[in-house]
């Protein structure tokens, strides 16, 4: 199967984004993405909603991941580029879709990646008693570093991204290794407690914990070889995030460690009745590593889709700026920085609250799949097992996509009012240095 060329290597300045990132960071990157904030609290969210049969939609979803996950991949290893899902959707469909799906992603990293880092510091704030308002400082600092990170470039930050991912496996593996002497019969039944539905809307929720998988596209110029190590880092992402996933719900139910206030900390139980009065600071740490590791996937990520975007004629060219020493989107790192402090003083503040400022970059970022999916029903049209992944993708994430409830008309919203007040594209067609959209590779044989 011949590999297309980059259609979308045009360079603002005469300078492209370095590439360094090797199978390990790769590995790191898939993982800390998307094994992210969501083990601290959907496994028993979910546990709450639909009991022990959540364990089913645990299946369901881990199956579920491995086709979006290999469509994600098969089109980055063939169109390597900043822009991600955004640049698949533009091969396939045309600039002002490939825009909007660019777009849905970059204005939600700022959205989500506060989420983030204020559930990395109220758990470490409930393991060390801090007081409010020495949490909003550690969730700044999360971002300060996540932030700083990422202007030096992603050979530094795909090596925090190891060393970070590394522990939290290991913490995660002795958590659960440990609650198993305590996993009792009785904690499974009755296993349909709430009616097969909950089954269907605890899936729709544990969706937070498996997007990420888009969020590694946008970094796939930055691959050293990305026709060997994208297929090859996310095969392995797979496994590992799948049996990860699956052991702390495993746990979370055998053990009783949900429901009323354990809900809210269920790992922290978990690891209490494992390891003692160390637990606290343990899961304090895990968990600032844990959302480290998330937001500098997903602000690494978003800066590039920025610079992408602006590369493509569909944002302000400032945004595709690149620093002249570490070859960074420096510019678009600013506007994720503001737009995160924004929504960071937002929260602290007490003005919104994270169940309504969630359901926002949910919604998006599934949108952002579901685009994705439907360009890789089109570009894989020569590789039918990639293409037969791709329908299975789109078609399982639009039947969670319908249960997100009120949550799910946010796409759609923005998408009109991008096309209301002609904001999306500046310029007379929005094609500035954009390549004339190839259509669907042809059929090749051998």
């Amino acid at each position: 199967m011949s590999v297309e060329p980059n259609a979308a290597a045009v360079e603002i300045d005469g300078r492209g984004l370095k590439k360094s990132i090797g199978l390990a960071q790769a590995v790191s990157l898939y993982v800390g993405s998307v094994l992210g904030s969501g083990v601290l609290l959907i496994p028993a969210l979910a546990a709450d909603v639909a009991g022990p049969a959540s364990l089913l939609a645990w299946a369901f979803m881990s199956v579920l991941v491995v086709p979006m996950a290999l469509t994600m991949g098969l089109l980055s290893a063939r169109y390597p580029d900043a822009g991600g899902v955004s640049n698949f959707v533009r091969l396939a469909y045309g600039p002002v879709p490939g825009a909007l799906v660019g777009w849905f992603f970059f204005i939600s990293v700022p959205v989500g990646a506060p989420i983030v880092a204020v559930t990395g510091a109220a758990y470490l704030g409930a393991a060390l008693y801090l007081t409010h308002t020495s949490q909003a400082i550690v969730a700044a600092l999360i971002l300060g570093v996540v932030l700083i990170t990422n202007y030096l470039g992603m050979k530094a930050a795909g090596r925090m991204q190891v060393a970070m991912v590394s522990a939290i496996l290991l913490v995660i593996i002795l958590a659960a290794a440990g609650a198993l002497p305590r996993v009792a019969p009785e904690h499974f039944a009755p296993f349909v407690p709430f009616g097969w539905l909950s089954v269907a809307q605890a899936a729709a929720i544990m969706f937070w914990c498996f997007i990420g998988w888009e969020a590694v596209t946008h970094l796939s110029e930055e691959f050293v070889d990305p026709q060997r190590d994208v297929m090859r880092s996310v095969i392995i992402s797979i496994v590992v995030v799948g049996v990860m996933y699956f052991a702390v719900a495993l746990a979370t139910v055998g053990t009783a460690s949900y429901g009323l206030e354990k809900s809210s900390a269920s790992l922290a139980v978990m690891m209490r009745d494992t390891m003692g009065p160390v637990a606290a600071w343990v899961t304090g740490i895990t968990a600032l590593f844990i959302c480290v590791a998330t937001a500098n996937a997903y602000v690494g990520a978003a800066s590039r889709v920025g610079f992408a975007l602006a590369r493509a004629g569909a944002a302000p060219r400032i945004l595709g700026y690149l620093h002249p020493a570490h070859s960074t989107p420096v510019v678009s790192l600013a506007f994720i920085a503001v737009g995160a402090g924004i929504t960071l003083w937002l929260i602290t503040g007490g003005i919104v609250g994270l169940k309504e400022l969630i359901v926002f970059p949910n919604a998006t970022f599934m949108a952002t799949y579901i685009g994705g999916c439907l360009a890789g029903t089109r570009l894989l049209a020569d590789n039918r097992w990639g293409r037969l992944m791709a329908w299975i993708a789109l078609f399982a994430t639009t039947g969670v996509y319908f249960f997100l409830g009120w949550a799910a008309l946010v796409p759609p919203v923005v998408i009109v009012m991008a096309l209301l007040f002609k904001r999306l594209i500046p310029g007379s067609n929005g094609r500035a240095n954009v390549p004339e959209t190839p259509g669907p590779p042809r059929r090749h044989s051998g």
